[in-house]
């Protein structure tokens, strides 16, 4: 007899208690095991909002240990050399690791096996060229440079554009394996098997002498994510291989390329409005400050990682119902706004309620991000108050207006953060990212509703999908 959460609950629950929870617990019967499209995009959901749980707590316990291992100082250069290859891995995709989210759904629903097989050769291919050629501009850029930067940073950065490549690479395979609903190869390399690679190496590097620099960190980075990212091509390459039968390719690279252009830059916009903060914080401030800020932001991790968990599962879906029935993609979007929201407050309470003892985890100091939490927390309850919106545009064909909102929200994070962080320090960047981010959920979610008549925040009437 097949599980069900309903059927246990009759079973387990007196009566009237049984009555009052079944249509939640029906729900969720109907996202564990339905069959249908909806079904398996709530699995996804679900499955990668675990593995956000798990990471998030591998993420976590590892950058308390480099946090601790590293000191403040050195720990805060590691930090702003990551985030920066991090962005720049993602933008080196050029939009090819959200396009094929897009396409491999379409091909294949549409039967265009020629051209399924050339998106799937040309995506991994195009990366890796492109990526690799901004990471050689990238380094000799850092080397020419060298008399203008702090001495500090240069090798770190330099090391840095050493793993870049492997980073874009891993993340258009990342969007290979979330066309085909692979959650646990989609997510797993990058959330689970990197993180757990890097701590463990730079334990055995302290173990055998090495000291506890910026510099042993990002060797230790680059070897895990080489490692990882070998592992993962290898993965997808062999399932697609037994996933789709040999047969000839047909290329439409300007097609594609210019579907992309705007995915990337909205991907561009948004990875850097993400981590703009952090990278602000340490153009205007030391080390040392990059690291507290760094770690206040970690915490509230915990948070976000809801809504990505949630954007992970749905991208694919939003990009099958664009051709159906309208009313029910308007339906599934509104789901995907409760799917979002709920979560996140639980866990922004919680946060809110352990973040102090949290942060006194990362070493002495890291404490006095504590109270930034407050503010920065509001920010992140609005963007998930609407939604994964920005898959939703991207997904119908509205990237180009996604693209020109995160331009406009980047440019108004930047100017607050040039005004606010040299007068104010870090509750300055605070409150340049939560203004961002409460402008970020307002513009998307209005944009939404003009463009495509779907309704996405949490609070208002569904009303009726044009």
């Amino acid at each position: 007899m097949r599980f069900s959460a309903a059927t246990t609950a009759d079973r387990l629950l007196p009566e009237r208690l049984a009555l009052r929870a079944r249509p939640l617990l029906g729900r969720i019967d109907a996202v564990l095991f339905s069959a249908d499209e909806r079904g398996e995009a709530g699995r996804m959901s679900v499955i990668a909002f675990i593995i956000r749980i798990v990471s998030a707590a591998i993420a976590f316990i590892s950058q308390v240990f480099l946090a601790r291992w590293m000191g403040s100082f050195e720990y805060g250069i590691f930090v702003l050399v990551w985030v920066t290859m991090v962005i720049a891995g993602n933008v080196s995709c050029l939009g090819f690791h959200t396009s094929v989210i897009r396409f491999v759904p379409e091909y294949r629903e549409k039967g265009m096996l020629a051209e399924l097989r050339g998106i799937l050769i040309a995506s991994r291919l195009f990366v890796l060229v492109a990526s690799t050629a901004i990471a050689a501009v990238g380094g000799l850029c850092v080397v020419l440079l060298a008399p203008h930067i702090e001495s500090y940073y240069v090798v770190p950065f330099v090391l840095g554009f050493v793993c870049l490549p492997m980073i874009a690479l891993s993340d258009v395979l990342q969007g290979l394996s979330r066309a085909n609903s692979w959650a646990v190869f989609a997510l797993s390399p990058t959330y689970l098997v990197r993180p757990v690679l890097i701590l463990v190496l730079m334990a055995a590097a302290l173990a055998a002498g090495y000291r506890p620099d910026a510099k042993a960190a990002l060797i230790v980075a680059i070897v895990a994510t080489y490692l990882t990212t070998l592992w993962q091509f290898a993965g997808v390459t062999t399932r697609l291989d037994r996933k789709l039968p040999a047969g000839p390719r047909t290329m439409h690279f300007r097609e594609w390329f210019v579907v992309s252009l705007p995915i990337f830059l909205v991907e561009s916009f948004f990875f850097l409005l993400t981590n703009a903060d952090v990278l602000m914080v340490g153009f205007f401030m030391e080390p040392d400050d990059v690291a507290v800020y760094f770690a206040t932001v970690k915490t509230l991790a915990l948070v976000h990682f809801v809504y990505f968990a949630v954007k992970a599962g749905v991208a694919q879906r939003y990009a099958a119902y664009m051709h159906g029935d309208p009313g029910k993609l308007a339906a599934f979007a509104r789901d995907t706004v409760s799917w979002t929201f709920w979560p996140s407050l639980a866990m922004a309470i919680v946060v809110l309620a352990l973040g102090e003892p949290i942060l006194w985890l990362f070493g002495p100091g890291f404490d006095a991000g504590y109270p930034l939490l407050f503010l920065l927390v509001v920010g992140v309850v609005a963007r998930a108050a609407v939604g994964p919106c920005e898959s939703l545009l991207t997904m119908t064909g509205n990237q180009n207006i996604c693209a020109m909102v995160y331009a406009m929200t980047l440019v108004l994070n930047i100017g607050l953060s040039v005004l606010l962080i040299p007068a104010f320090g870090l509750w300055g960047a605070a409150i340049a990212t939560t203004a961002s981010m409460l402008f970020e959920a307002a513009a998307l979610s209005f944009t939404v509703w003009i463009r495509l008549g779907v309704v996405m925040a949490i609070f208002a009437p569904a009303g009726s999908p044009r």
